[in-house]
């Protein structure tokens, strides 16, 4: 049995077993997470997702939490009057993952931690957050010629 999974914007064909180098994942090693966007399961009866399949999953352990890809390295050059020149490099995050389940139904009451990417959680926790109380403005004191009116 196969699945087709998305994250972090890619597209995986895995089976049991598979390990898979992924965008970084909110998720220590050690940890059981599980993936819900599953555009395909194959095996004995294929099911094909519009665009996903409802109720599958696959389910894998963090191996290692986060690893570097091989470093990419652009360059820029202008031409003509301006000589200048300019190198890059970046070296994507990614979370070492291997699958060990894949669920083609009943994914919603397994319990298992969802995989979500590390800006989703952030964004997830920022919304979740109590929002603080801000103090209301100090009232002014009342004006110069209120209080002269006064003493009058």
């Amino acid at each position: 049995m196969f699945a087709v999974l998305k994250t972090g914007g890619k597209q995986y064909k895995v089976q049991a077993g598979d390990v898979l180098r992924v965008e970084l994942i909110a998720a220590a090693t050690g940890d059981k997470i599980q993936f819900n966007e599953i555009l395909m399961v194959g095996g004995d009866k294929p099911v094909l997702g519009a665009p996903l399949v409802k109720g599958a999953a696959v389910q894998a352990e963090v191996i290692e939490e986060m690893i570097k890809a091989d470093k990419v390295i652009t360059f820029w050059k202008r031409r003509r009057k301006h000589s200048s020149q300019r190198t890059r490099g970046h070296r994507q995050k990614l979370t070492l993952v291997r699958v060990t389940d894949i669920l083609a139904s009943g994914a919603e009451k397994s319990g298992v931690k969802d995989a979500i990417g590390t800006h989703a959680a952030r964004v997830a926790a920022h919304n979740n957050a109590p929002a603080e109380k801000k103090a209301a403005p100090a009232k002014k004191a009342p004006a110069k010629k209120a209080e002269a009116a006064a003493k009058e």
